[in-house]
């Protein structure tokens, strides 16, 4: 992708990732798969949904129509901002939008303890269809329909492979939307390595950040890690000002409870 696409897709996965809880992470990742792979299929529609000069309400109100009574809120609301977004090329909109599938569906493997099982699923069946060439050939389409292809992939992964490593690599096979398979293998196999280097910050505040607020500790936190840092932020009016940061099993408290405990602390000894 260009900048233009990529500025795109990393706030659209930004406002999503802020979204994913609970049990909406898989229905919200199998509904993004299918509205890409519908984009991929229907290049009237794709056109329609990418044009820059189109107004973006009258492109989110296209999908409220379309899509309105068959996607989860939070589907529906990503699909409206990514048909809202600008761009570089038509292609890229359906890629996007894959993306935050995927998103989704590794949220869903992280939460079960599993994302780093799905990563090794991807790249070792990413890695067995580059050396070879007859099943490679078929799982690209060459001689079989999409349904055929499935069944292929299901006959080869079998029981063995995770419920999102399946699910994925299902949607790739039936939409490759021109793509090479081991290209699109690959951006998977990427999308979840971002998922798994990603450092989870959890911040617990007196008041709200202000973006600004967020984005300066977000950078603060990265040069530390060494890893980009989200922040999960929590209000809770009991530490009275500063900041408690949590990452993993490593604690940070800056908060002007904790500064008065440790002067409580002093003068009592």
């Amino acid at each position: 992708m260009l900048s233009t696409s990529r500025a795109a897709l990393d706030e659209l996965r930004e406002q999503l990732r802020g979204r994913l809880e609970g049990e909406s992470r898989a229905t919200v990742a199998s509904e993004l798969l299918a509205v890409a792979a519908l984009l991929g299929r229907e290049s009237a529609l794709r056109a329609t949904l990418s044009d820059p000069s189109a107004a973006a309400d009258a492109k989110a109100g296209l999908v409220d129509t379309l899509l309105g009574g068959r996607l989860s809120p939070v589907a529906l609301d990503t699909t409206r901002a990514a048909v809202r977004a600008r761009w570089s090329r038509a292609a890229d909109l359906p890629d996007a939008v894959e993306a935050l599938g995927a998103e989704a569906a590794f949220a869903e493997a992280e939460a079960t303890g599993a994302l780093d099982r799905v990563e090794e699923e991807l790249f070792r069946f990413s890695r067995t269809v580059v050396g070879e060439a007859q099943l490679r050939r078929a799982l690209s389409g060459g001689t079989l329909p999409v349904e055929g292809r499935v069944a292929l992939l299901r006959d080869l992964l079998g029981q063995r492979a995770s419920p999102v490593t399946a699910q994925l690599l299902e949607h790739v096979v039936g939409s490759l939307r021109g793509r090479r398979l081991e290209e699109a293998l690959d951006t998977l196999v990427e999308l979840a390595a971002e998922r798994r280097s990603e450092v989870v910050a959890e911040v617990t505040v007196a008041a709200p950040l202000s973006a600004e607020q967020e984005t300066r500790l977000g950078t603060v936190l990265s040069r530390i890690y060494g890893r980009a840092v989200r922040l999960q932020v929590e209000v809770d009016p009991s530490v009275l000002g500063g900041v408690v940061v949590r990452v993993g099993d490593e604690v940070v408290d800056g908060s002007v409870l904790h500064r008065l405990d440790q002067a409580r602390r002093a003068f009592s000894k």
